[in-house]
């Protein structure tokens, strides 16, 4: 019999709200279908799912898209992800030359370069400069009330930036163009000591994001100051750090130990291979914030009385995880899948499930569980923060 389908493909799949012991039933109503099929979590919950919890998860790509001549931006704060107290996140792009106006904010930004490279500058309370190039992989961090700008360098830059502060709107900014905009012309004319009609053409509004030339090298716009640089590089090269590499993946921890200038904010950029996952574990300082750069998986939160939910991700997704509450993320496709973990912390600090059972007396675990040496002995005193163990990983069907 012939193929009925071109180039061999394979019949459309319609996902239906029906788990394998027979639970749930057909839904023929209206429905997205590309959404659940995009879920298979959430339109068929694990067994183990039970209670309430909030959404924990949303997608960059269901917020609203601001656009400009020199880039666009979006963002997700408590508006778009209510339980997202604690950080707030916002992905913009800047094209060739394109500029991040001159401006500064009320909260610390952290940032991470997903691909491209720009130039950021800013100046601190003590009139101290920072001038540098950023490229993929790398992050900096401007503490609350430093100004600063960004600026997209030859191929253009997209980037993820992260406040503080989950209200934080960057729209909201403190923008040099908006207050020169609302402040009276003879006003600026007595704080700089020219005529006014040298303001005859400043911008009647914030510019926010706006087209300008690429800059030449890095060294022909370097600005002397007389009081140096700043004492705290703005800047690190996570990519360039050595990684922690476990079986299944790696983990790059960046915080003040290694960022010092990196005060409310830490961070761990984290790899998890096909078939692995980023183990069992909670986080005993604060509520957990992610942006998930490639791949796809899925997340189970345990939230304490018998709740638990689970959570399909991928690539431009954020999620999001109350103070410590138990949590893991699988890898459920097959590329690597890469995310960010971030914290309003100084410090990053988790509790590994495994290695807390293993450094507990055995048979406290043993009869707390009730289980055998085949688990006891297998429980490791080192942290994995990410595990595989062959014969007993996940691979999609």
């Amino acid at each position: 019999m012939n193929n009925p389908y071109p180039n061999n493909a394979k019949p459309f799949h319609v996902p239906q709200p029906i788990r394998s012991d027979g639970a749930g039933g057909p839904d023929y109503g209206p429905r997205d279908i590309l959404r659940d099929r995009e879920n298979p979590d959430m339109l068929v919950p694990p067994v183990t799912d039970s209670g309430l919890l909030p959404n924990l998860r949303m997608s960059f790509s269901d917020t609203h898209m601001q656009l400009n001549h020199g880039g666009w931006s979006r963002e997700i704060t408590v508006r778009e992800l209510p339980i997202a107290t604690t950080l707030a996140g916002v992905n913009m792009s800047l094209t060739p030359g394109g500029v991040r106006e001159m401006h500064w904010h009320q909260q610390a930004e952290w940032a991470y370069m997903i691909w491209g490279s720009a130039r950021i500058t800013a100046v601190d309370q003590d009139g101290r400069n920072f001038i540098a190039d950023i490229g993929p992989g790398d992050i900096w961090y401007f503490p609350a009330g430093v100004p600063h700008s960004i600026q997209g360098l030859a191929e253009g830059c997209e980037f993820l930036l992260v406040f503080d502060n989950g209200t934080f709107s960057d729209l909201n900014t403190l923008s040099i163009s908006d207050w020169f905009a609302h402040t009276p012309k003879d006003v600026l004319s007595a704080n700089f000591g020219v005529p006014t009609s040298a303001f005859d053409s400043i911008p009647d509004k914030q510019v926010y994001i706006y087209q300008d030339s690429v800059p030449g090298s890095l060294e022909s716009q370097q600005v002397q100051s007389p009081y140096g640089t700043v004492p705290l590089s703005f800047k690190h090269r996570l990519l360039a750090q050595k990684p922690i590499k476990t079986p299944g993946g790696s983990a790059r921890i960046v915080d003040s130990t290694n960022f010092p200038i990196s005060k409310t904010i830490a961070a761990a950029l984290v790899e998890i291979q096909p078939g692995a996952m980023r183990e069992l574990h909670w986080h005993p300082n604060n509520d957990e914030w992610q942006y998930y750069l490639t791949g796809e998986g899925r997340m189970t939160v345990f939230a304490g009385d018998g709740a638990a939910r689970t959570f399909d991700v991928r690539a431009g997704d954020v999620g999001y995880v109350p103070f410590a509450f138990g949590h893991y993320i699988q890898n459920t496709g097959t590329q690597t899948l890469w995310f960010l973990e971030m914290f309003k912390s100084d410090r990053f600090a988790d509790i590994s499930l495994n290695q807390w059972m293993a450094l507990t007396p055995r048979d406290l675990v043993r009869s707390n569980l009730h289980v055998g040496p085949e688990l006891l002995d297998a429980l490791r005193k080192e942290k994995w923060p990410v595990v595989k163990y062959p014969g007993f990983s996940y691979y999609p069907k």
